[in-house]
């Protein structure tokens, strides 16, 4: 009866532990979009499956491993959204594909992207000719970002959390002293920017703190 009851308790722990990690560092856990997220929840999953049921494994011990795996989620979560190399270094970097109706054979061949996988990528977009697409970005989490020649209507980010996209801003023939005029016009710094997106030769900014040009 004691060994069912200290199941029990862990695995309440357990479920308090998910619940509290989801609303600490948000929902992205429950749709994985970086390497991070996926990470997490293998992690936690083992955590939590693989303790539950060892009775050497004290409660103690299973709710202090629960708390450093927590902690050091939150800081690498946190270390990710603030410092840039670190971001790199666990989400690595969009690459692009295609440029001016070109495919990039190097790069899709670094990223293991056969001309089958790319072109199947490519219809699924509804896109049949390469001569098409202005750039195709691949994502750090896979999916493959495309941009026509003629969409002059979508808006595509050109700064998130405060960190340029340097081939979104080579894409639209701009360069960071455009940006940079841009972000004096609006009175405000890069670092002030959660969200910047590009649309028809126009800079539109989300701004953590608005500021009066905003």
């Amino acid at each position: 009866m004691k060994e069912y009851l200290e199941i029990g308790i862990k695995l309440s722990i357990g479920l308090i532990s998910l619940i509290f990690q989801m609303n600490l560092l948000g929902k992205s856990n429950l749709a994985p979009t970086s390497s991070l997220d996926q990470l997490q929840n293998f992690v936690l999953g083992g955590i939590i499956g693989g303790m539950i049921y060892n009775s050497q494994i004290s409660v103690l011990q299973f709710f202090l491993v629960l708390i450093i795996w927590t902690f050091l989620v939150t800081l690498i979560k946190y270390l990710k959204e603030n410092v840039g190399f670190v971001k790199k270094l666990i989400d690595g970097q969009p690459v692009t594909l295609i440029r001016n109706g070109e495919v990039l054979v190097e790069n899709c061949a670094k990223k293991g992207i056969s001309a089958s996988d790319l072109m199947f990528k490519l219809r699924a977009s509804n896109v049949y000719d390469t001569r098409q697409v202005k750039r195709a970005i691949q994502e750090q989490n896979g999916q493959l970002t495309i941009i026509l020649y003629g969409e002059e209507l979508v808006r595509y980010p050109l700064i998130t959390n405060g960190f340029v996209d340097e081939d979104m801003l080579e894409t639209f023939e701009k360069d960071r002293e455009w940006l940079d005029k841009e972000l004096e016009k609006k009175n405000t710094e890069l670092s002030n920017v959660y969200l910047g997106e590009y649309n028809n030769g126009n800079l539109y900014l989300s701004l953590y703190k608005k500021t009066d040009n905003s």
